[in-house]
């Protein structure tokens, strides 16, 4: 029985890897892709940024992919398995907070997954503009770097050719060996990272020489996240004011923050992202017929106030009365 071949897509917080995904499931390759998405954190969102498509796209959250919920992955990649008539391969998006080496490590160690499934790939997406500072501070970066097969240095566009240059030579330093895609948005040539048969177990042991029998794993620490719901809809004016207020002081500790908003008067969900101080919004499709209108907001960061962050949250609510806010 052919092995199904599944690719991981990794990367940082906010390095573009569900933009990489909708190319995956809009473009003409000819191949039917399963997708499992990952959330860390409580409340989905990622679900909601993939483009309609008929494929089949499973979401998991509350943990990441390569501890907590674990048993999860291998639950789930059991059930997709029992329908593998649907689909040619299987992808899988990790959290951003996401070590690969156990997501890798699950294709050799479940004994019914290593059956049916073989790792094809890992692929790296990295925010050119972000990484060096979370390589200094975080170390999920660089394992995400050093597992790489296929990196794809994203957002280009706000680096110069000297600062790209010291990028990738940092780059190298970690993975001297997997090919480098310069890209905006992601756009890649999906022949160069999807189905190549790159995973090499052996590259893989001389960078973790436990990595078949090893199950440790720590995240930062001080790294958290808080989850924010609301069914009033919000005022659209007041709520972009305090999340930009909110990006510009806390920059620093806000790693990732990401939304779907129900802006009073709008029949469209608004979508929003932010890679620390940078945020970014725009409309997005409307409510579906019958669909709940909510918003929800996670941010992913250090030392975070949910009852500030909730309380201010609700003052967006339109209709409510503003309060000033740091």
């Amino acid at each position: 029985m052919n092995k199904i071949p599944v690719t991981v897509i990794t990367g940082f917080l906010g390095a573009g890897k569900t933009t990489l995904l909708n190319r995956i499931l809009t473009e003409r390759h000819g191949r039917r892709y399963a997708v499992i998405v990952n959330e860390f954190g409580e409340i989905g969102i990622d679900n909601d940024l993939v483009v309609d498509t008929d494929e089949e796209v499973l979401e998991m959250n509350n943990g990441c992919i390569c501890c907590t919920v674990r048993g999860d992955l291998i639950r789930i990649l059991g059930d997709l398995l029992q329908r593998r008539d649907r689909f040619d391969a299987i992808v899988i998006e990790t959290t951003g907070l996401a070590d690969p080496a156990p997501v890798a490590q699950t294709f050799f160690a479940d004994e019914s997954v290593r059956a049916k499934t073989k790792l094809d790939s890992i692929t790296t997406v990295v925010d050119a503009r972000h990484i060096l500072p979370r390589l200094a501070d975080m170390h999920e970066a660089e394992g995400q770097l050093a597992f790489a097969d296929t990196i794809l240095l994203n957002k280009i566009d706000l680096l110069d050719e000297a600062e790209l240059a010291v990028v990738e030579a940092r780059i190298r330093a970690i993975n001297p060996l997997a090919p480098i895609h310069r890209t905006t948005r992601c756009d890649v040539d999906l022949r160069s990272i999807l189905e190549q048969g790159a995973f090499d177990l052996d590259r893989i042991l001389e960078v973790e020489p436990d990595f078949l029998t090893d199950d440790h794993h720590a995240h930062e620490e001080h790294v958290g996240s808080v989850s924010l719901r609301l069914t009033e809809p919000l005022d659209g004016i007041r709520t972009m004011g305090w999340l930009n207020r909110l990006v510009d002081a806390r920059g620093p500790d806000l790693l990732r923050t990401k939304g779907i908003l129900d802006f009073a008067g709008y029949e469209e969900r608004f979508v929003v992202q932010a890679v620390h101080n940078i945020l970014e919004g725009d409309f997005g499709k409307p409510w579906k017929d019958g669909e709940t209108s909510e918003s929800r907001l996670v941010f992913i960061g250090r030392n975070l106030d949910k009852a500030e962050l909730q309380e201010a949250f609700a003052a967006c609510i339109a209709g409510h009365e503003p309060t000033r806010y740091s």
